[in-house]
Order: structure tokens, then sequence, then C-alpha cells
């Protein structure tokens, strides 16, 4: 029998101070800064430099919040940073060399995600949590409250405001959710829920946030410090 459907409030999860398990992950995907190569959309708003120069607060901004969740689970959060757009040592170089780095590899983001998602799983981990790092808003207790979700529910959305998503975690791998996604477009986020009631999946829906990748996005006020 398949559990119900059920979408529950963030003022339902548990005190989130309280242990996670220490077989969780936190995949970081994300792209080098390199000119002209980040962030195009925002390049006639903000020039190259401008574009590559938000697109380097926003990684780094998603690495610290992760890290800050490192700090408060001592030894219960593994983060996995999978980038594109160059090498382990330029990765290193920029966010630190004491991180996991992988590389997305070929296909479309769907295929990207649930291959790292797979792999996380294959490895022995009981809950993934897949973030972006076009979100502003992302914060350690956000991350703590995906996973606190994923030890009595199939998957955790965090909506975006323009349709997408800034975070996914699942409890168990299924492929069904990347498959058949028009990625890049104000439908991921619809497409994907409506995949996951198709499933007859339990799920939690996070608060809807800002992500940037417009120039109509700027005018969202970010949390990072320039």
């Amino acid at each position: 029998m398949f559990p119900t459907i059920k979408e529950v409030s963030v003022s339902d999860f548990p005190d989130l101070s309280s242990p996670l398990s220490s077989l969780c992950q936190l995949l970081v995907f994300t792209r080098y800064p390199e000119l002209g190569k980040a962030k195009t959309r925002l390049i006639p708003a903000l020039g190259v430099q401008g574009a590559t120069e938000l697109h380097r607060q926003l990684a780094e901004w998603a690495i610290a919040q992760a890290r800050q969740l490192q700090d408060r689970h001592k030894g219960a959060i593994q983060l996995v940073v999978y980038f594109t757009g160059s090498t382990v040592q330029a990765m290193q170089t920029w966010l630190g060399a004491d991180l996991v780095y992988r590389s997305q590899g070929q296909g479309d983001l769907g295929e990207k995600l649930y291959r790292a998602i797979e792999q996380s799983f294959a490895e022995g981990m009981e809950h993934i949590v897949v973030i972006g790092t076009d979100c502003p808003s992302l914060t350690p207790e956000l991350f703590a409250q995906a996973f606190h979700t994923l030890g009595s529910h199939d998957l955790v959305l965090g909506p975006a405001a323009d349709g997408g998503y800034y975070l996914i975690g699942l409890s168990r791998p299924i492929s069904e959710l990347f498959q058949n996604i028009h990625w890049g477009t104000s439908e991921v986020f619809s497409q994907t829920l409506n995949i996951a009631h198709a499933l007859e999946l339990s799920y939690v829906l996070l608060p809807v946030l800002p992500d940037i990748d417009r120039p109509e996005d700027l005018q969202c006020q970010l949390k990072i410090n320039p």
C-alpha cells in the first residue's frame, strides 16, 4: 500500500538541533566562475564581469551555509561539490581543498542530477539533498529541515519563485523524477510534483524562495555581503 501524499508545513518539523543520521549527503551543483560562462542571462544587465562575480558570490554563500550545517552536526553530513567548467585543482583553489569534488559529467540536468544521486545511494547514503547555487536565501536551517523530513518522507522539494526548484531531497532513488522534465523552464517544479503525485510519493514542500537567474530576479534582496 502506498503512503498518503501529504504536504507538511515547516512548522511541523522536529527540533532542528536534534542529531541527523550519519548517512546524509549534501550535493552542491555549481559551475566554476569563468568569465563569459557563468550567469550568461545576466550579462546584458551586469556585464560579463558583474555576472561572473554574482555567480561567485552566490556559490560561495551556498558553500558557507553548507559548512555551517556540517559544523553543527559533526560527522553527520558529507558535502560533495558537483562542478562543471574547470578542473578539480581549480575548484580546490576556489572553494577549498577539504571538499570532495566530482565532475557533473555529460547529459541534460536531469541525467546529471540522477547520476549523482544514484552514486550517493550506491555508496550507502540514506538521505540525499541536492542544491544549486542560484538561491541567495539558503541557510543551514533549511538544509536541516530537508534532512529531518527525509526520515519519514520519500521526497522534499524547495520550490523556486521562477517555477523551478532550489532543492530536492530523496530517501531512496526515484529516477522518474528526473525524466521528461523541461529543464530551464518555469514548468520544472510543477512537472516534478505531477510525477510525485503519479507515483504516490509522500513529500514535503519547503518555502518558496527566489533564484537569481534573469535580470528581473535582481530585484530580490541578496543576503550576500559584497
